[in-house]
């Protein structure tokens, strides 16, 4: 279920709502009795190349909380989506103001200093997918987003898987994960591309990306000899 908090007089979605692995707080007690749509009895499918199709939502099978879960018909070749690219934005008006979850206050920050975290990255997708986000934004569980209690909305990190160092940079528009141990929720395909959509969670380290290293990058490429600018890159450039 949703996690509605009262945030400034505005009700805002959590991501990833009180579970096992999508990892954040729900205000609800009957997040267990949930009614299951129609969508949510399909059969496994084959989601994005896996070598395995995942559980379909709600099948209680999956690393995922019950009704949460993949989409029935994801996009073709979701692997090939790039990353999602650094713009200098405003913070957002709302998502932005002290809140409170399960007792604890978080104060998101509102500063443009640099900023590392090691911890647990899980990803929520299909009971969230069109809901609004902290942002006031949709969630689209296909593009390349993630959830923090604190980054500023919107923030841009780098996300390092530390089993795998597959590296995804996401953009942060939304609230959670609240569940203790969780750090990160991120998206459906940024799950895909670091490696954990079956796995659940993920052992990671965030690095916030910010003008400075987003200028560098692109007047490394702009220096580039003509040979390498036509070579193949990797989905992320480090930063």
């Amino acid at each position: 279920m949703k996690r509605l908090i009262k945030q400034a007089g505005a009700w805002c979605i959590a991501a990833g709502c009180a579970v096992l692995f999508t990892g954040c707080a729900s205000t609800s007690n009957d997040s267990k009795t949930i009614a299951l749509l129609p969508w949510h009895r399909t059969a496994p499918v084959d989601h994005a190349g896996l070598q395995a199709a995942l559980p379909p939502a709600g099948s209680g099978r999956g690393a995922y909380y019950q009704d949460d879960g993949p989409g029935t018909n994801p996009p073709p070749e979701l692997y090939l989506v790039p990353d999602a690219v650094f713009k200098d934005e405003p913070f957002a008006k709302v998502g932005n103001r002290p809140y409170s979850v399960f007792g604890q206050k978080y104060t998101p920050m509102l500063d443009n200093a640099p900023y590392s975290q090691q911890g647990v990255a899980s990803w929520y997708g299909v009971k969230f997918h069109g809901s609004r986000t902290s942002s006031g934004e949709r969630y689209d569980m296909y593009k390349m987003t993630a959830a923090h209690p604190t980054l500023p909305i919107p923030s841009y990190v780098r996300v390092t898987s530390l089993q795998s160092g597959k590296q995804v940079v996401v953009r942060i528009n939304d609230r959670g994960p609240f569940l203790s141990g969780r750090m990160i929720d991120v998206s459906y395909t940024a799950a895909l591309k670091l490696g954990l959509l079956k796995k659940g969670r993920a052992h990671v380290r965030i690095d916030r990306i910010l003008a400075a290293d987003a200028a560098k990058v692109v007047a490394l490429r702009r220096e580039a000899p003509a040979d390498a600018k036509s070579a193949p890159r990797q989905a992320t450039t480090a930063f």
